[in-house]
């Protein structure tokens, strides 16, 4: 309407001009270029405000689209003028801060994008059995990239960094050859279910790879500890009292992998000490665990891949770290 209403007043103005072209010496000429000039006044004026009205129109529908790199799809529409962009700033901050750490981590009901690493394992033909690689969505790195869009509108992608297992499939084959470390644990095998449970564990964990810089975690590596995976009753420790429930013994094989790893120089990304001392590892030395709660988490910062055996002789639970011989002389101190 706006453009409509100004081509009039163009029009007309150009009109005019002619007359006036047209008239030479005429006695109106005088009153003719004064209504030009005037039209040519309101003219600018309306151009402006109609210069004006777009750019505040513009400015109100800014927005903001959070894409998924892997799939193209919008999974979030910031509105900024609604957050109060520009007005409220530490609203608007904190709303997109607290929506970032949730698709980051998740929530109760909904997994996020940080995934933790399923590692490889060998399989029994010797051939690689592949788990999931470690993915991170840089929380900071997001925040920052939206909050800038702000201004100016647009599209940011969400900042995955996705990690493969650090070892080469070339080196799979010698993994096995020597024993740079290792720990034994003694039990009652006479005791079925806890047995049992440490059985099951310990071939979750078994010839599993952790290569270099790979953050290692074992309620990721065994899964759940229930019934439903062959899990048995058998007493635990909860709360410095020792009761019966479902996996009880697991934690001697998340113990007995610490104490074999520790001999090394990893990098502890979580560890947790039961609420009462136990029996086969000294006061100090044990890493409980829970699935859906506390974890056994190391990262081989050691500079070489290994392979993890854990194995049962007679009533003990032996857990090894192997490596290759051509490795061996390359670790870490």
């Amino acid at each position: 309407m706006g453009m409509l209403k100004r081509g009039i007043s163009v029009m007309l103005a150009a009109s005019l001009i002619g007359l006036v072209g047209c008239s030479g010496k005429s006695a109106k000429e005088k009153e003719l270029e004064e209504k030009i000039v005037e039209l040519q006044k309101q003219i600018e004026k309306d151009k402006v405000k109609e210069e004006k009205t777009e750019v505040e129109e513009e400015e109100q529908s800014l927005e903001v689209n959070v894409i998924d790199p892997n799939t193209d799809e919008v999974i979030k529409t910031f509105l900024p003028e609604e957050m109060g962009f520009g007005t409220k700033e530490e609203k608007y901050k904190e709303e997109v801060e607290n929506w970032v750490k949730e698709i980051a981590r998740g929530t109760e009901t909904k997994d996020g994008y940080d995934q933790r690493m399923i590692p490889d394992r060998i399989g029994e033909d010797g051939q690689v059995i592949k788990g999931t690689p470690r993915v991170i969505l840089e929380e900071e790195e997001l925040l920052e990239k939206v909050i800038y869009a702000f201004k100016k509108g647009g599209t940011v992608e969400l900042p995955l960094y996705v990690s493969e297992s650090g070892y080469k499939p070339e080196e799979v084959s010698k993994l096995e050859e020597v024993v740079v470390a290792s720990y034994t644990t003694n039990f009652d095998s006479s005791v079925a279910g806890r047995t049992k449970n440490i059985e099951l564990s310990a071939q979750a964990i078994n010839n599993v790879i952790v290569g270099e810089e790979d953050i290692f975690s074992f309620n990721t590596t065994v899964g759940p500890s229930d019934e439903e995976h062959g899990y048995q009753k058998a007493m635990e420790a909860v709360n410095g009292k020792l009761v019966e429930g479902i996996g009880g013994g697991i934690c001697q094989t998340s113990s007995t992998l610490f104490n074999a790893v520790d001999t090394l120089g990893v990098s502890y990304v979580e560890k947790h000490h039961h609420s009462l001392d136990v029996g086969y590892v000294p006061k100090g030395r044990d890493a409980t665990v829970s699935y859906g709660g506390l974890d056994f988490r190391f990262q081989n910062t050691i500079g070489i891949p290994v392979v993890l055996k854990a194995f049962i002789e007679n009533d003990a639970l032996i857990v090894e770290v192997r490596t290759s011989k051509a490795n061996q002389s390359l670790i870490k101190s």
